[in-house]
C-alpha cells in the first residue's frame, strides 16, 4: 500500500508526496488520416500522417512514426506535437 508523507506547518497540513503513486504526463489526441510509408532498419515501422485535434497545435497536421498496426481513423495519444519524423526517401536502394 503507497504511503503518504504529510509536511505539518502550523495548523495546515500539506501533501506533498505519495510514494509508490503512478502518474501519468498528459496525451494530446491525434487522429491517423494516411499511411505513408514502412521504414525503420526492418520496417517495423509505419510512418503515418495525423491531425492533431486537441491542445496548441490543433488542426495542424504532421507525420509520425508508429510502431504496432495502425489504420486510418484510429487515434493516436501524443506526448509532444512540436517534433515531426522525417520524410521517407525512396527508391534509393540498390543505387550508389
Amino acid at each position: 500500500m503507497a504511503k503518504k508523507i504529510i509536511q505539518k506547518k502550523g495548523k495546515e497540513e500539506e501533501e506533498l508526496k505519495v510514494e509508490g503513486e503512478v502518474s501519468f504526463t498528459k496525451g494530446i489526441p491525434a487522429e491517423v488520416k494516411e499511411i505513408v510509408g514502412r521504414t525503420g532498419s526492418r520496417g517495423e515501422l509505419t510512418q503515418v500522417m495525423c491531425l492533431v485535434l486537441e491542445g496548441r497545435d490543433q488542426n495542424k497536421a504532421i507525420r509520425r512514426n508508429v510502431k504496432g498496426p495502425v489504420r486510418p481513423g484510429d487515434i493516436l495519444m501524443l506526448l509532444e506535437t512540436e517534433i515531426e519524423a522525417q520524410r521517407l526517401s525512396g527508391g534509393r536502394r540498390g543505387k550508389k
